[in-house]
């Protein structure tokens, strides 16, 4: 894994990890290295130095902290089912299970077909917890 430090033409700085220096240039190449700023494709590497960093479980921009604190309001107000997410979704919608808030895991074309079914469900901007063994 590498990470580079990535600037947008419109002037927002990033960083983004990639498997290898050549998965980031064909990435890069196939306009798929995108500004999450302002969606830009027109990205190139920043100047970097080596440097000391937090731990990654600590947020480090104003970004990763909301997320955090997104992540948080969810998983303490919120059940969650796992790749149940769908079955269990449905289950609530049609008064089969209690109401309650969930989260979890959907195949695409599951959730397309909660949505399709007025069943109001919404992705989220960060991974599932980890499993533990």
């Amino acid at each position: 894994m590498i990470r580079y430090s990535l600037k947008c033409a419109n002037g927002h700085a990033f960083e983004s990890w990639f498997a290898s220096g050549e998965a980031f240039e064909r990435l890069h190449g196939a306009k798929h290295v995108i500004c999450p700023e302002c969606g830009d494709t027109q990205v190139k590497k920043a100047l970097m130095a080596p440097a000391v960093r937090q731990a990654l479980s600590e947020p480090a921009t104003d970004r990763e902290k909301a997320l955090a604190e997104l992540r948080a309001k969810v998983e303490a107000n919120s059940e969650y089912v796992g790749t149940d997410f769908a079955t269990e979704a449905r289950r609530i919608h049609d008064g089969d299970a209690p109401g309650r808030s969930i989260y979890g895991e959907a195949r695409p074309e599951d959730a397309k077909a909660l949505i399709e079914d007025g069943i109001p469900v919404a992705p989220l901007p960060f991974l599932p917890p980890r499993r533990t063994n």
